[in-house]
């Protein structure tokens, strides 16, 4: 069975990263099948929007895609990001975000005193509603008394799906789930959260449950990383939370997503969440570990379990006895990181 791919290379950095991620995948000599899309910053300049009128409908028709970070400097960040990554999360009802957040062997912890054993955690995120539903308006423009509206929307169906998805996760791991809210302050939706978390709670005994107001979290994520499993969140405190959670792993460089709606028959999307970084596109000192970590969740998700397993000890290898790139203390380029995780897979 030829798996078909979706590749989008993004913007800034995403060309560079991303090439590193086919290459490992390219070198496991699978049956895939890779379409490349040339969507993106580039494309807004010359049809005036980020993605073709029937962009969903060519993704739909792939087994899963690859992304590199969509942004630039030359595009509102709105523009590009509700034109691309948001628009396809939510047509596509990717309704859950999982972000792993490991510490690997040989990628220095900003965190003192804090090793591989410390850090490993696993974010899932509420992908299509909450504070970046879309919902709201401004009226007034430019006039003194000007508004701007933001709705978060919650649902019962949205947070019920990723919440139960999160307990499931959580079975597989070490059986700790802890739920971030803001139910102290905002009174409605995260307090239908914390209903649902108890709801579906009781149909996992095996699962020890947290509720914990996201401010709190973030102050123990750096004090004791080690005492979370598997962390259920909104879609704007999961997208804070994963940052920080990332800077711990050892940097944005590092970090690697997949959005996913489990049980549907849709392409999941993977992609590093570093961003373009246009301050360095084109120097050739990215770090592709994130891209290529995304790459072994997208074969994961394909059904290819060996094949994903022997990319991340690939990984994993390279991490620990190098080459790195600058940002996690080493001097190599982004090709020779990829060179040598293709290597490890060999050798």
């Amino acid at each position: 069975m030829t798996h078909r791919i979706a590749l989008l290379s993004g913007d800034g950095v995403g060309p560079e990263v991303i090439a590193e991620a086919r290459q490992v995948v390219d070198a496991l000599g699978l049956p895939l099948e890779w379409t490349e899309l040339p969507w993106g910053s580039a494309y807004y300049h010359e049809h005036g929007a980020m993605m073709p009128d029937d962009a969903l409908d060519v993704l739909g028709a792939h087994d899963a895609v690859l992304m590199g970070a969509m942004g630039d400097p030359s595009v509102p960040d709105h523009v590009s990001l509700w034109g691309s990554i948001l628009h396809i999360r939510q047509r596509l009802d990717l309704w859950a975000n999982e972000r792993p957040a490991r510490l690997l062997a040989g990628i220095p912890c900003p965190l003192a005193g804090r090793g591989p054993a410390d850090v490993d955690m696993l974010f899932v995120r509420e992908n299509t509603e909450g504070e970046y539903a879309g919902v709201g308006g401004r009226a007034h423009r430019t006039l003194p008394s000007e508004v701007a509206l933001e709705t978060s929307v919650f649902t019962r169906t949205g947070v019920e799906r990723v919440v139960r998805h999160a307990f499931v996760l959580a079975e597989r791991r070490r059986g700790v789930l802890t739920s971030a809210t803001k139910s102290n302050a905002s009174r409605f939706g995260y307090v239908l959260w914390d209903e649902v978390v108890e709801e579906v709670a009781a149909e996992h005994p095996g699962v020890r449950v947290e509720r914990v107001l996201v401010d709190a979290l973030a102050a123990r994520m750096v004090r004791d990383p080690g005492s979370l499993d598997v962390v259920v969140a909104s879609n704007l405190f999961a997208d804070i939370l994963t940052d920080l959670a990332a800077a711990i792993q050892g940097g944005m460089g590092m970090a690697a997503s997949a959005n996913v709606a489990p049980g549907d028959a849709v392409p999941g999307l993977f992609e590093p969440v570093h961003g373009s970084a246009p301050d360095i596109a084109g120097q050739g000192v990215a770090n592709p570990c994130g891209a290529i970590w995304s790459a072994s969740l997208l074969l994961e998700h394909v059904g290819e379990r060996d094949a994903a397993a022997a990319v991340m000890r690939a990984l994993e290898d390279v991490c620990r006895d190098g080459p790195r790139t600058r940002d996690v203390g080493g001097s190599s380029s982004t090709r020779e990181v990829g060179d040598a995780v293709v290597a490890a897979l060999s050798g």
